[in-house]
């Protein structure tokens, strides 16, 4: 059985009338990490405890919850700010990429984290709100204000695996104090997956163009321009490349930067599952769920094997010596989700695209093209959508040349986008579990759960409230 049995329409309203009154500041300072679900069999040290009752799933409703809070679709992003310059490198706010909000901030409007449920039943992408047609939107909104989380809940769920998905339990693919107590039965299992692309043409165009004006050199290739020597000012570009002007950087820099942006999501997106697994009165951990390509694997994502050699931009007659030898060992890379033969998660880069420069003319597209985010007079939070699109500044030819030869510099050097990791990127996962009080009635003082975990089966699993 994949969850508990769902109580009737009213009981379940009762019950969200509860969580409605359950205080936010409580909820944040009880907000624990609690490990020890019923079924737990926890061997070695002082703590060592076997569960005496079996494994007990999450319910639809619970698991409802949780997805809403961790990525459910809640109005506009207001987009307040100048869309057009007001003179010399001033700001513009065209790096917002899309007017969607959700439970979780996103930098730059990205909003491209994607969450992944896994249960006894199997495993279930969730769909992001630009994953639905544009017409759907309100109506999602109208069913999250009306806290018909289970409907929400229904129509984002995309099966990809009909039984529990794992990846190995021993290291490097578990660390070895997690093997215990992760991904197991009557667990509600959170990964989050983050499409990195978006962040990098948001960062791209905003570097590359005007405002900013920064060149970017490849410390991997003796710290020689990254396919955009024609933009610099010394060659007569816009491009800012003399050191002493403070506006040079290296790729690495740079792509460290996007990772450390698209951390920020998810890791937003866990502490909301945190928040509302506490507000249930549930117990749940964050933890790592950074493997490079396992859990990719494991999900089911289009995989690319990658030989080192290629990576590292090694001369053929080099790549072929290193696989003489065994020293050219293949890299798995992820690209991208197909379920039944639609795709479903899609990053702008290739496969998906023949080229980077028809990723970026992509993106350009998505953003300003006749049925973009930008120019589209339904899709918006202003009174009168299409005069405040109208007057957004667009980038220009120059900033869109240089994105798109830097693009193609990294791929075609490097052999994937972006160059140093591949365009999905996972880092956290979350487990929601029902709690063995008595394990911690044992071990620990007075305090280790409140409430809401004490009271938990009465409330959302009894008979009333």
């Amino acid at each position: 059985m994949a969850t508990s049995p769902s109580p009737g329409r009213d009981l379940f309203a009762s019950r969200l009338r509860y969580l409605a009154e359950v205080p936010l500041f409580d909820t944040i300072l009880d907000r624990r990490s609690r490990r020890f679900a019923l079924g737990h069999d926890l061997r070695g040290g002082p703590l060592a405890y076997k569960s005496a009752h079996p494994p007990v799933p999450l319910s639809q409703e619970e698991e409802a919850i949780l997805v809403f809070a961790a990525s459910g679709y809640t109005g506009w992003a207001f987009g307040d700010g100048p869309y057009a310059p007001d003179g010399p490198e001033s700001s513009n706010a065209n790096i917002v990429i899309r007017p969607i909000g959700r439970t979780i901030a996103s930098p730059d409007g990205a909003a491209s984290s994607v969450l992944f449920v896994l249960n006894d039943d199997g495993a279930f992408q969730i769909r992001r709100p630009d994953d639905y047609p544009r017409e759907e939107l309100p109506e999602l909104l109208d069913l999250a204000r009306r806290r018909e989380f289970v409907e929400l809940y229904a129509r984002a769920k995309i099966r990809i695996a009909d039984k529990r998905p794992e990846v190995e339990r021993r290291p490097p693919f578990t660390p070895p104090f997690n093997r215990w107590s992760t991904n197991v039965p009557g667990s509600t299992y959170f990964v989050v997956v983050g499409d990195i692309t978006p962040f990098v043409f948001s960062l791209l165009f905003f570097l590359l163009g005007e405002e900013m004006a920064f060149t970017l050199f490849d410390e991997r290739n003796h710290f020689k321009p990254a396919g955009i020597e024609r933009f610099m000012k010394s060659k007569g570009g816009h491009l800012y490349d003399h050191p002493k002007d403070q506006r040079v950087a290296a790729v690495l820099d740079f792509e460290s930067y996007i990772l450390e942006l698209a951390a920020v999501e998810q890791g937003l997106m866990l502490q909301n599952l945190a928040l509302a697994a506490e507000a249930l009165g549930l117990g749940g951990f964050p933890h790592f769920a950074a493997q490079k390509y396992q859990w990719f694997e494991a999900l089911g994502f289009r995989m690319e094997d990658v030989p080192l050699s290629k990576v590292t931009h090694r001369h053929p007659v080099v790549g072929a010596v290193m696989s003489m030898i065994g020293k050219n060992p293949t890299m798995k890379l992820p690209l991208g989700l197909e379920v039944n033969g639609k795709v479903t998660l899609k990053p702008f880069c290739p496969p998906w695209y023949k080229s980077m420069e028809h990723a970026v003319y992509a993106f350009l597209d998505y953003k300003y093209g006749e049925k973009g985010v930008w120019t589209d007079p339904n899709f918006g939070p202003w009174k009168d959508n299409a005069a405040v699109q109208a007057g957004m500044d667009r980038y220009s030819q120059q900033n869109i040349d240089a994105v798109v030869a830097y693009c193609e510099y990294v791929y075609n050097r490097y052999g994937r986008f972006p160059g140093n990791t591949g365009p999905l990127r996972s880092l956290m996962a979350y487990q929601a579990h029902h709690l063995d009080l008595e394990f911690y009635d044992r071990f620990y003082a007075p305090g280790a759960y409140t409430d809401r975990q004490r009271e938990h089966f009465a409330r959302w699993h009894g008979n009333g409230r």
